[in-house]
């Protein structure tokens, strides 16, 4: 009869022993010393090569009893050796079971709180040295399972060779495995409660295999020497509220592509793309996601690797190159950063544990059927704590210059996009996710606290009051918010055909009802230039000289409109199709005079923008914006003065085709007028109708003002004026 085996060597035999270290490793017995080792596919194993072990009868675990004698000179650290079934080579490593618990009782308990910032210096993977011994410790979060384990290239994917290390009610596992590399693959193999079998890439995983592999790998720890201190400086007392600030919104997969067709990884990026964006003057690069994504079409949205660059473009390191690169060339990089939602593959976070342990349970809160996606449970401490040190790492690991949000209005209200039924009120009984406020407003706190100068961005697309406003004030603590009011009239105002926009006037003027209610950005972003809604140049109407003066016209708008600026990639080309995501840019158009003149223009718009304090010292403010006349709806015409610095630039739009050769404007200041911008010039495609360069005023009082001038006013144009100064 078969003896029965003690219950945690049984449990250990089935695969599912909640704490390994109880049975393998060393461990006294009277005077003797008693050592285990599991190994499934082990026929031979000896300590230190010479004391053999001896198996358990009808068990993989071997074990060895030591005399005093023997146990004295046995390292702390020993070595186990053993061939393989059917294997005549031998195999060496120092067990793994021979170290003490990895992580502190005082880092648990902050992250079960919430607090901890850096939680992802702990969890992972991380090659480290414990007492001389290099190797890589291993910790995930998994509460209620039976069993975690370690799974790789290393021990063939055996989820009984490397159970792991249960911390008690914090959730946590952890393991030290000696002897491995930066570049093995890895995955968490776990039995839950339920008896299942899952396996799952390492949330906190700072490196992953290329789609459409999923494993995670160890990462090579950063060699990289940053050389943008003096940029870092700078930031830290950036006065960014009264500072130009323009934005070139890329996405990293399709700006350009190699001969190819491959991707280009982020070295080349910086190569390329830096002095594009340098020559054209912006202030700012925002790339779309660069964390890890299985799926292309997803543009990085649907992010299943958050600690980890995507492969497609490179390592680590080299996304800090092109970072470092950037700031010292002058321009700062926001990344785009995905904590709304997460997707369903079942290899990543959903069901991590075959519950939900990273989403809301119910699916009332838990999931956006739009999307197919998953929502973050805000309320549980853990997930909250892995998304703020998330945030917390890419601006502290990788120098990044800021975070644009995204999504933010699906996060705040639970009966985003649910019909009635479909959503669970809060505990007060209303639409707002108190969660999710709760951790915005906490992720902003601890960002603006921790990196003076970094910003962060809310694309939110409701009336949420105080977006960007501190914490201490009842507002979410954000930066910034995207217009999305300003871009949506706008837009909608610039796609009417001429004939029609004197009864939709309202509709470039009502921004000014609450333009300064948040600190704006104005964005024409990707989301406007995909889906069918056509490129920018496409939607404006009628024939082709007509769109592209309309697209000068919307860029000067846009300009002299109070906020900061955002323009998405190939908007400043000119593309006639929409945006694609699988292909490069139409970089072939700039050999067209149209085309290039488009380019031409935003490289002028943001020399004037960078160098005029009238249009960015006010940005966020009353004073530094004035109507000379925005009731001119029948000839669809709007003039206006922004202010800064002392320094008033007057800036008069044509909305019709049709040229005013005669049109008065009233002026508070006498004296002589240099026009700076006309979107009609030449140089910019257009017809040249314009004021000679310079205009003078006469005595005449006009719009309540005591002096005026006569424009001439260009088709579907704008003309920027700055007075001269009087020597």
């Amino acid at each position: 009869m078969r003896a029965k085996l003690p219950y945690p060597l049984a449990m250990l035999q089935s695969g599912e022993s909640h704490d390994p270290f109880n049975v393998l490793g060393q461990h006294r017995v009277g005077d003797d010393t008693l050592v285990r080792a599991f190994m499934p596919t082990a026929e031979h194993v000896e300590i230190d090569g010479t004391a053999p072990m001896q198996r358990i009868p009808n068990t993989d675990i071997f074990e060895c009893h030591l005399s005093p004698e023997q146990a004295a000179a046995l390292p702390r650290h020993y070595r186990l050796t053993w061939s393989e079934k059917g294997d005549n080579q031998t195999h060496s490593a120092i067990s793994p079971y021979s170290f003490a618990p990895l992580i502190s009782d005082l880092d648990l308990h902050l992250f079960s709180e919430g607090r901890h910032h850096h939680i992802y210096r702990l969890l992972g993977a991380h090659l480290i040295e414990i007492d001389g011994i290099s190797g890589c410790r291993f910790a995930v979060w998994a509460p209620a399972v039976k069993r975690a384990s370690v799974v790789g290239d290393f021990n063939g994917w055996n989820g009984l060779r490397h159970p792991m290390r249960n911390r008690g009610a914090s959730g946590v596992w952890e393991l030290f495995i000696p002897g491995l590399a930066a570049g093995d693959l890895y995955k968490f193999e776990f039995i839950n409660h339920a008896g299942h079998r899952l396996l799952k890439a390492d949330p906190y995983g700072q490196a992953m295999t290329l789609r459409p592999d999923t494993a995670s790998q160890i990462a090579e720890p950063s060699h990289y020497t940053w050389q943008d201190e003096a940029w870092m400086s700078r930031r830290a007392s950036w006065q960014w509220m009264h500072a130009p600030m323009s934005v070139y919104e890329v996405h990293p997969g399709s700006w350009r592509r190699r001969e190819d067709g491959d991707f280009l990884d982020f070295r080349e990026l910086a190569d390329q793309l830096i002095p594009y964006v340098s020559d054209l003057g912006y202030t700012h690069i925002e790339l779309l996601p660069v964390m890890e994504h299985p799926l292309d079409e997803s543009w990085g949205y649907q992010v299943s690797g958050y600690y980890a660059p995507s492969a497609r473009f490179g390592s680590p390191d080299d996304l800090r190159y092109l970072i470092d690169r950037c700031h010292r060339a002058d321009i700062g990089v926001i990344l785009d950063w995905v904590p709304g939602h997460f997707p369903k593959d079942d290899f990543a976070l959903a069901r991590f544990t075959g519950d939900a342990v990273y989403e809301h349970a119910d699916p009332r809160r838990g999931e956006h059927r739009d999307w197919g996606t998953l929502i973050f449970d805000y309320g549980r401490r853990e997930v909250a704590n892995f998304l703020l040190a998330n945030a917390v790492y890419w601006l502290e690991e990788f120098h990044a210059d800021g975070l644009r949000v995204d999504a933010v209005a699906s996060m705040l209200y639970l009966d985003y996009s649910r019909n009635d039924g479909e959503w669970l009120p809060n505990q007060y009984g209303g639409r707002e996710n108190l969660d999710a406020i709760e951790f915005l407003r906490h992720v902003n706190g601890v960002l603006h606290a921790r990196f003076p100068g970094a910003l962060t961005i809310a694309e939110e697309s409701t009336a949420w009051p105080m977006v960007s406003r501190p914490n201490w004030m009842g507002g979410l603590g954000f930066s910034m918010k995207w217009n999305m009011g300003w871009m949506n009239d706008t837009l909608s105002y610039i796609e009417l055909d001429p004939v029609h926009r004197s009864y939709h006037h309202d509709k470039l003027t009502f921004s000014q009802m609450y333009t300064y209610t948040e600190n704006f950005v104005l964005p024409l972003s990707h989301d406007e230039v995909v889906h069918m809604k056509r490129s920018l140049l496409d939607k404006m109407p009628n024939d082709a000289w007509q769109k592209f003066a309309n697209l000068r016209l919307l860029y000067a708008w846009q300009y002299a409109h109070p906020g900061k600026k955002l323009l998405f990639m190939g908007g400043e080309l000119a593309q006639w199709h929409e945006w694609r995501a699988n292909e490069a840019l139409d970089w072939a158009l700039l050999e067209h005079d149209s085309h290039h003149g488009i380019l031409a223009l935003i490289r002028d718009l943001n020399r004037l923008y960078r160098t005029l304090p009238a249009l960015h010292r006010h940005d966020f403010e009353q004073q530094g914006f004035e109507w000379i006349d925005c009731h001119d709806a029948d000839h669809s015409v709007l003039s206006l003065i922004r202010h800064g610095d002392g320094q008033a630039l007057v800036c008069v739009f044509n909305f019709t085709p049709v040229p005013r050769e005669v049109y008065r404007v009233g002026l508070t200041c006498a004296g002589s007028y240099r026009e700076i911008m006309n979107t009609d010039a030449a140089h910019y495609g257009g017809g040249n109708v314009g004021n000679a360069g310079r205009v003078v005023t006469s005595d005449r009082p006009w719009h309540g003002h005591p002096c005026s001038v006569d424009l001439r006013l260009p088709p579907l144009g704008a003309v920027f004026l700055l007075r001269e100064e009087i020597e």
